[in-house]
């Protein structure tokens, strides 16, 4: 035990949990740093680890969905995240949602209790000498941003991420509200309908709300996939409706039709006593907060437990520094995972944190460095970040665009390519991914692979809602 290879991980939040474990479980030892709870973060109410700071979701489930494949592909490793996350469910239709401290609580229970990872708490300013992942999040220390500044010679990038505010369900009228999904999927939301007037009162209310804008916020840079409800409301009255409060494919019971509006709730906690509104993440002040959340039909009493806050969030150009390996390029030793690499999501930035804690023990074990097949979405990913163009560069997503086409197939009678719709194309996309993942992960990572279950939905190729 003594002679074994040690790596240091820099952040306990999702990605840089799921590179500790990643890393421990090929046999190396971990120092883990986390600052929290010595130093806090403007976003952040605990000490735990992959503590959820904006949405519940980890994305859509299923063969359909991008972040389906994705999931299925950690699954297959026995990933630390998205386990404990199936783990710490709750119910919201076709996407995988969490009970944000059931979660938090699991992953730094399965971190604290293994024996080849120390936490150390404390700020680091400095990336340290040595094989690292750097995995400090989108609220990394300014001292530790300069040094990775200083180490990549690129420049810093910040943008602006918000979380939604969360209801009592005590509070919520259900003579007003209802149960439902969207087309009939399982009624995992509750819907709030407006009709013309309800809405205009609630739009008008929300363009007077003040924001809460700290003083060294000079410039306001939203990511699209996270953006305030009254930065929505800016871009013109109807936005909304045609955005997070559409209400397509929601019959309000008592019309038999679509309201003109909808505000969705949907469930944070195992017990459903919490539940955060859809969309509607915001940085407005709270008794503005609260005015806005009470022009909402069926919550003109609610009870906010806890509001929505706004935080800065920060990234590195990632084509300029970094490659498909996560390995920065300026030193072969360090990584950089999640949000810092230039991901948009947490299942995303867990994947990458899988990845670089992986390739950071095969580099401490004396093996290359490896990338997953481009076939895979994780591949994809890393891929994209390594490549895309530098100028302009913001996080991404997964997506289906980031893995190749299929093979075309051709239309025997006229000798042309057949035109492939989503229901088509998606699984086969699917299943040709996870089989190469699990093929790379069994015989060039040495992983052990279990075929992930895959979950089926009603109407999964519906878009799942953050």
């Amino acid at each position: 035990m003594t002679d074994l290879p040690t790596i240091t991980v820099i952040g306990a939040g999702l990605a840089g949990s799921e590179a500790a474990l990643a890393a421990a479980r090929l046999g190396v030892r971990v120092k883990l740093h986390e600052m929290r709870p010595q130093k806090m973060t403007p976003a952040h109410r605990t000490a735990n680890f992959a503590e959820l700071v904006c949405s519940t979701s980890l994305g859509g489930e299923g063969e359909m969905q991008s972040k389906g494949l994705l999931q299925a592909e950690m699954r297959s490793v026995g990933a630390a995240i998205v386990t404990s996350a199936d783990a710490s469910r709750v119910p919201a239709g076709n996407a995988l949602a969490v009970d944000r401290d059931a979660f938090s609580a699991r992953v730094t229970e399965r971190v604290k209790a293994h024996p080849l990872i120390e936490v150390v708490e404390g700020e680091v300013e400095a990336v340290p000498e040595g094989i690292c992942v750097v995995a400090s999040g989108p609220l990394t220390s300014d001292a530790l941003a300069a040094d990775l500044m200083r180490l990549t010679g690129s420049e810093r990038l910040s943008f602006y991420d918000a979380a939604a505010p969360v209801i009592d369900i005590d509070s919520i009228d259900m003579t007003v509200a209802w149960r439902a999904g969207r087309y009939d999927q399982s009624a995992d939301y509750i819907n709030c309908p407006f009709t013309k007037e309800e809405y205009l009162t609630f739009f008008e209310a929300l363009e007077k709300a003040r924001s809460h804008t700290p003083h060294d916020w000079e410039k306001l840079e939203f990511f699209e996939g996270c953006m305030p409800i009254e930065e929505i409301a800016r871009r013109g009255v109807d936005t909304p409706r045609f955005g997070p409060m559409s209400p397509k494919g929601l019959d309000d019971p008592k019309t038999g039709r679509w309201p003109y509006a909808v505000a969705q709730l949907r469930q944070e906690d195992a017990e459903g006593r919490m539940w955060s509104l859809v969309g509607f993440q915001t940085g407005l002040k709270w008794g503005d907060q609260l005015e806005v959340v009470r022009l909402i039909p069926g919550l003109q009493n609610a009870d906010i437990v806890r509001y929505g806050v706004m935080h800065r969030n920060t990234y590195l150009n990632a084509p300029e520094v970094l490659d498909s390996t996560l390995q920065l390029r300026a030193d072969r030793q360090k990584f950089v995972a999640g949000v810092l690499a230039g991901t948009e999501g947490y299942l995303e930035s867990s994947a990458t944190g899988w990845l670089a804690g992986t390739n950071a023990a095969r580099l401490a074990l004396g093996q290359e460095p490896l990338t997953p097949p481009a076939e895979s979405m994780l591949g994809g990913l890393t891929r994209y970040l390594a490549s895309a163009n530098p100028k302009g560069f913001q996080p991404m997503n997964v997506n289906w665009a980031l893995v190749p086409e299929l093979p075309p197939q051709i239309n025997e009678k006229t000798g042309k390519a057949k035109k492939l719709g989503k229901r088509e194309k998606r699984p086969p996309l699917f299943r040709r991914g996870l089989s190469a993942f699990m093929d790379w992960a069994r015989n060039e990572v040495g992983a052990e692979v279990t075929p992930p279950a895959v979950p089926q939905h009603p109407q999964d190729e519906l878009p799942a809602l953050r």
